[in-house]
């Protein structure tokens, strides 16, 4: 059975990540979560205070260590999963809290942040057998990509989602503030300059509203197999 590439692109908190690793599993494909990639971007930034006082991030600091910025992935043996390395230091749970999901869009629209982790995210590739999501997968980093889905959800159930998920993890969660992060991230994603998120001209979309993820599942395996045996 040839190898291909799979592009899965969509809003924040739709569950791309959760739904590209188990495809990945499923089917033996290296998986790459490029959102993370940005929230240790981000992490960093925030550590060597590169953020103004007003929130916007200072730029021409940040791009000068970009060269010092490695992220990595391990597989973690007890969930089966890869998780996020920020210069060696694993750094799954710090990407993931609020403070960082404030922060990322901005880091996430500067051009020279984009065009380093494309880069990397583009190597990764060479030898298909990926699967890869994020905002810009299907249009900037595989355009030529065999399959490529597009998720979204509504604003509302996107925010549950993520308030579910920090509280599941013992963190402080206020739905109000998640939905707003929610609503901002869309907005910054989907109007920023360089590579805004936007669903490529050929890809499937999904609205996973109110799908099981049993049903995610099974949606995306028949995708697979169809684009394998095209």
């Amino acid at each position: 059975m040839k190898k291909i590439t799979i592009a899965i692109d969509g809003y924040s908190s739709c569950g791309k990540s959760t739904m590209a690793k188990d495809l990945a599993r499923e089917i033996g494909y290296v998986y790459v979560d490029t959102g993370a990639m940005y929230r240790a971007v981000t992490l960093y930034a925030l550590r060597k205070k590169l953020f103004n006082a007003d929130g916007t991030v200072r730029q021409q600091e940040l791009e000068a260590q970009i060269p010092n910025i490695q992220i990595t992935f391990r597989l973690n043996p007890k969930t089966g999963r890869p998780d996020t390395c920020l210069n060696g230091e694993n750094v799954e749970t710090s990407i993931r809290n609020m403070e960082v999901s404030s922060r990322v869009s901005p880091i996430a629209a500067i051009a020279a942040v984009r065009q380093a982790l494309v880069a990397q995210q583009q190597d990764m590739g060479k030898q298909k057998g990926i699967v890869m999501d994020g905002r810009d997968i299907g249009t900037a980093v595989f355009p030529d990509a065999e399959l490529k889905i597009f998720v979204t959800a509504s604003a509302e159930i996107r925010a549950q989602r993520r308030f579910d998920e920090l509280k599941g993890k013992g963190m402080e969660a206020n739905f109000d503030d998640i939905l707003k992060n929610v609503q901002e991230r869309d907005y910054i994603d989907s109007h920023r300059e360089v590579s805004p998120l936007r669903k490529a001209a050929d890809a499937i979309e999904l609205d996973n509203s109110h799908m099981s993820i049993p049903e995610q599942k099974e949606w995306l395996m028949e995708q697979f197999r169809k684009a394998v045996t095209a």
